[in-house]
């Protein structure tokens, strides 16, 4: 018998109470709801198996709820509970996407073959959509390595939410894979043949930000020599990627929630109101709720954007997924760099997995990158994971800088590290880095790196 996660949605609290108790001894993992709106707030935060609802609730009907319900997540399957007498608003429910119904009053013993049968078509219906992936070559994840059972439940969202076209909220420490997540349900989605353009608000000037957003008419300021379409406008019938939004001014925030609710703007300079039909992807690092305690962000706009919710956790709260990231990065530098370096010595594995992580995901890349330049054995040991004056796997390496400067400083070594070994020669680096010969001169000049002196080195090595 196949158990499952189930939402119960009844007004009647003794019926709700007997329904779920005598659910959860048979071994269901039960939540409960009392009204629609409970259960739209419930279902966007966590996935469900199934819902068992009742057509009569208070406030929305469960009609409506079911029409809401569907929008958010397609595959969940609803039951519809309904008195003895109202078989037409049952059926009503089946055309519009519950999958079953009974009436009451009802046998239990009933209600568990209805709830039996409903659990196995979801099974069925999921282990077909997989097979699909495999077939397709995508085993289901596009670039989200994870073991730890956190991140299997946020790709199960992932997957439910991808298919509509609900506003996603992002939320997660920098480095957690926000933007990877965001990628995941734009090329899981309806509109994945369409433009996914991305905007970081924090890296536009605040002056700049809202034309950047919406575009710009000729003339509309000093330096406007052409109208610009915005990426509002670029992303029409796409997706919009919107990273660290928590750091937009009242006047941007105002102007985001009228795109979110009447689907219309006009350029900077311009009075043509334009239409559009783009799905909103947010993401951030703050706070909002506090910032939103704080009168720094606007409510309204919180609950236009966290439509659904999808809190990433930092890498120490997932230690378990540490060696397997460790692991794909190294195979994707050897790839990349045509190394065969076979993996980490325990001592490299127990460094890697006694530190912090400030940085999350993003930062152990870096690690792990640097630590394939400067290994030449077969294994990685812990002393090419961490800066020579730092001990191996101590909780805070790189003390006394920040995650940038000490992520510089590790690319400005990798890069010092990848010129020797191509005797000054930025086409053999470059590719030892994995990166293009133009990206790597603009880190040259960035770093101040006189490849000349270490062309001279090599001679006088050889010499």
């Amino acid at each position: 018998m196949i158990k499952g996660k189930i939402l119960v949605v009844e007004d009647d609290e003794g019926m709700r109470m007997f329904v779920t108790s005598t659910l959860k001894k048979r071994g269901y993992t039960l939540s409960e709801a009392e009204t629609g709106e409970d259960a739209l707030e419930k279902i966007g935060k966590e996935p469900f198996d199934l819902i068992i609802m009742d057509v009569r609730l208070p406030g929305i009907s469960g009609i409506e709820a079911l029409d809401k319900i569907k929008e958010i997540d397609p595959q969940v399957i609803v039951l519809i509970m309904t008195a003895y007498g109202n078989r037409e608003m049952a059926l009503e429910a089946i055309k519009k996407g519950a999958y079953d119904y009974f009436s009451k009053p009802f046998r239990i013993e009933e209600m568990e073959v209805i709830i039996n049968r409903s659990l196995e078509k979801r099974r069925l219906e999921e282990e077909v959509r997989r097979l699909r992936r495999e077939l397709a070559g995508d085993h289901g994840t596009a670039g989200l390595v994870f073991a730890d059972r956190q991140m299997e439940r946020i790709y199960e969202v992932v997957e439910r939410v991808s298919s509509t076209d609900s506003t996603v909220l992002i939320t997660g420490e920098s480095g957690t894979g926000k933007e990877l997540i965001a990628d995941l349900i734009h090329n899981r989605s309806k509109r994945k043949d369409m433009p996914f353009i991305k905007l970081n608000c924090a890296a536009i000037p605040e002056g700049l930000l809202e034309s950047e957003l919406f575009g710009h008419e000729k003339g509309a300021f000093t330096g406007a020599h052409a109208r610009r379409q915005g990426k509002f406008e670029l992303a029409h019938r796409g997706t919009l990627f919107l990273d660290e939004i928590g750091d937009m001014s009242d006047l941007t925030q105002a102007k985001i929630l009228r795109v979110l609710q009447e689907r219309e703007f006009e350029t900077v300079g311009g009075s043509r109101t334009i239409k559009v039909d783009v799905r909103i992807i947010a993401a951030t690092n703050r706070d909002l709720k506090k910032k939103v305690a704080d009168g720094a962000f606007r409510e309204d706009l919180y609950y236009r954007l966290n439509v659904m919710d999808v809190h990433l956790p930092a890498l120490r709260e997932r230690k378990g997924d540490i060696p397997i990231l460790a692991e794909h990065f190294l195979e994707l530098r050897n790839m990349r760099m045509g190394r065969k370096i076979k993996g980490f010595t325990r001592d490299a594995l127990d460094a890697l997995m006694n530190y912090a992580w400030p940085g999350n995901v993003r930062e152990l890349k870096n690690v792990v990158e640097r630590a394939v330049i400067l290994t030449e054995e077969d294994l990685i040991d812990s002393t090419r994971l961490f800066m020579k004056d730092e001990k191996p796997g101590a909780m805070e390496p790189l003390s006394g800088h920040s995650l940038d400067s000490a992520l510089a400083s590790i690319e400005k070594k990798m890069i010092l590290d990848a010129l020797e070994k191509a005797g000054g020669i930025q086409k053999r680096a470059a590719e030892l880095l994995g990166i293009t010969e133009r990206s790597l001169w603009h880190k040259v000049k960035k770093y101040q790196i006189r490849v000349r002196d270490l062309k001279k080195l090599k001679n006088l090595k050889h010499s």
